[in-house]
């Protein structure tokens, strides 16, 4: 789930590149324009998965045992 809502997120963010420099969007020239269901859709979709990648600030330097990156020593 991670992974999707990170290549979504790329793909929403390079659409807004997009947008920024040349005032081409991408998902509306695909899907049949802003206001198109298709299109919604997708929005809807890409909006999800940023909200989802907030979570993986959270995770951050989390292994997947629960441990952080803190190295651990031993003990003297």
């Amino acid at each position: 789930m991670d992974t999707t809502a990170l290549v979504l997120t790329i793909i929403g963010a390079i659409n807004w590149g997009l947008v920024s420099v040349f005032q081409f969007d991408l998902v509306a020239w695909l899907c049949g324009g802003q206001t198109a269901w298709l299109s919604r859709v997708v929005y809807g979709i890409v909006a999800l998965a940023g909200l989802w990648c907030i979570s993986l600030l959270f995770k951050r330097g989390q292994h997947a045992d629960g441990d952080t990156d803190v190295q651990h020593r031993p003990a003297v």
